[in-house]
């Protein structure tokens, strides 16, 4: 009896050991509000999860979902829905690091391609957003097919497009080419994609599931 309590408190540890997650607010949004562009070949369901405190507005993620939208238009790809999450995390879950990412992602479970709108980063150099594709997912499954985004970052409306592009070609390329969106650094100017970008990005995102 003893061995039996003893294996049921071991294999309810982890839930207990999860971090208390509330959610704020829920809203979700079709592709006819987000500006979904005429002709597109490729759907995408995203869902924005922000966390409360974290220096993001509700109004600012909208606006980088929005002119997100036109930018991947150009590939043929829209969003077929946008689903906001915000939720309240502990404050040790508000900054990024690999660690604290698969900890809230454990304990606050959405469907992929999923954003998160995070307070800072404690990754050495630091960055003010990152991807996780499925290359550099092998050894943490759990944020795979997920962007990261600090409410440091500029143009969050290109940064969200440039991160979800590197998803969705799963690749941490940049470019060389004058005013591309994936240059290494993200810019007002910088917003077109190559016709071979744009293959790559469908074909990609359509063999890993994360387009239809």
């Amino acid at each position: 009896m003893r061995a039996l309590s003893l294996a049921l408190l071991l294999a309810c540890g982890p839930a207990l050991a999860q971090p208390q997650v509330t959610v704020v607010e829920r809203q979700s949004f079709g592709g006819d509000e987000l500006g979904a562009p005429e002709g597109y070949t490729h759907r995408m369901r995203l869902a924005v999860v922000l966390l409360e405190g974290g220096g993001w507005t509700r109004g600012r993620a909208m606006v980088a979902v929005l002119q997100a939208s036109p930018i991947l238009g150009q590939c043929g790809v829209a969003f077929e829905r946008v689903e906001f999450h915000v939720i309240e995390v502990p404050a040790s879950l508000l900054d990024f690091s690999t660690p604290s990412a698969r900890e809230l992602a454990r304990a606050y479970s959405v469907p992929r391609p999923a954003v998160y709108l995070v307070r800072d980063t404690k990754s050495r150099p630091a960055f003010e957003a990152e991807a996780i594709g499925r290359g550099n997912s092998r050894t943490r499954p759990e944020i795979a097919d997920t962007v990261w985004i600090t409410a440091a970052a500029r143009d969050p409306g290109i940064v969200l497009a440039h991160e979800l592009a590197h998803v969705l070609m799963d690749s941490g390329e940049h470019s060389d080419e004058e005013r591309n969106l994936m240059r290494d650094e993200t810019s007002p100017r910088n917003t077109s994609l190559s016709p071979a970008q744009c293959a790559r990005l469908r074909e990609t995102g359509t063999a890993n599931g994360v387009l239809k």
